[in-house]
């Protein structure tokens, strides 16, 4: 049995730049993604309760439901029943469809396990471009490359995507830069904490509309997504030399740029307001907009956690460096 595991991701700053050629600092989740293949008779698929058979290309036909990651993997990967018998076994402990790339931590498990199963040996680049290749080209979601690269490379990285910006992954372009400032650091407390709204939303139709814009030139996005960029690359150093109030004052103009352009939205702004109230540095969303998680700032989580309860908020997560995309065979 191969078993493969991704964590979530969660911006502290740069997000959504990663989809115009920017910058992000990110951490992980301490939720994970888990993919197992279990060799068998025949060819499954499975996610929660849901199982099915598959016995030809017409049963990896997308369909809208929670079987579509593992139709779009085995899609990916050409994978013949006739030759691969196995079960594909999904399941994760991050919040879905809350701005912390869930769905990507499963791509990234699955493509991991059938790297594995195919003996591909692909290396972190090629995981997380692929990754991406089956969410983008196989399920029609419009993404950025901050999650795919977060679910393979884990930790707290600072990534730069610039000449990646038109989001076609051709052979030509260069590979993300990837900074694990982790691995570099004494460990620490990280002064993070995390915030669900309770709203479910699909990035997908998040991003639609502010991409549009920036592909039409329009002066605006294109200027708030530079600054974004650069407030990324202030909070490396922020961030490296634990300057918290001025990482939460970039994290605050992040958002509100993202704010600006129509991404975030009331149960968001509702929560983030509330944190500042009770003294967290700064407070953004962790991902895209519409609803999801919002990610702040403090030395005192318990008072801020407190208040975001009493505003409202779903649940509380606690954000930490762990490892990317782990494929083990048992």
């Amino acid at each position: 049995m191969i078993v493969a595991t991704a964590p979530g991701r969660c911006g502290i700053v740069g997000n959504p730049s990663d989809m115009y050629g920017g910058c992000v600092l990110s951490v992980t989740t301490r939720e994970r993604a888990r993919c197992e293949l279990v060799p068998g008779s025949a060819l499954q698929i499975e996610s929660g309760s849901e199982a099915a058979v598959v016995r030809g290309p017409a049963d990896l036909e997308l369909r809208g439901d929670r079987l579509d990651i593992a139709r779009a993997a085995l899609t990916w990967f050409g994978i013949d029943p006739a030759r691969h018998r196995f079960t594909l076994r999904l399941s994760t402990d991050i919040p879905m469809q809350a701005g912390l790339a869930g769905s990507t931590a499963l791509v990234a498990a699955a493509v991991g396990a059938l790297d594995a199963w195919l003996g591909l040996g692909m290396n972190p680049w090629a995981l997380a471009e692929t990754a991406r290749k089956v969410e983008f080209r196989v399920m029609k979601v419009l993404c950025g490359l901050q999650d795919q690269h977060m679910a393979v490379f884990g930790g707290l990285c600072f990534m730069d995507f610039r000449g990646k910006e038109m989001l076609e992954q051709r052979d030509d372009e260069p590979l993300a830069s990837m900074e694990p400032i982790h691995a570099f650091l004494p460990a620490h407390p990280t002064p993070l904490l995390l915030a669900h709204t309770g709203v479910r939303h699909h990035s997908g139709t998040v991003h639609r509309s502010p991409r549009q814009r920036w592909l039409e030139g329009d002066p605006q996005v294109r200027a708030a997504y530079e600054r974004i960029a650069d407030l990324a690359r202030r909070a490396k150093r922020a961030w490296v030399e634990a300057d918290w109030p001025l990482l939460g004052a970039l994290m605050d103009e992040n958002h509100a740029l993202v704010a600006e352009l129509g991404g975030s939205g009331p149960e968001n702004d509702r929560l983030i307001a509330a944190a500042r109230a009770a003294g967290a540095w700064g407070a953004k969303l962790a991902g895209a907009g519409g609803g999801g998680t919002v990610i702040l700032l403090t030395d005192d989580p318990a008072r801020v956690g407190a208040a975001l309860m009493n505003a409202g908020a779903d649940a509380l997560y606690t954000p930490a460096p762990s490892p990317g995309l782990q494929v083990t065979a048992e």
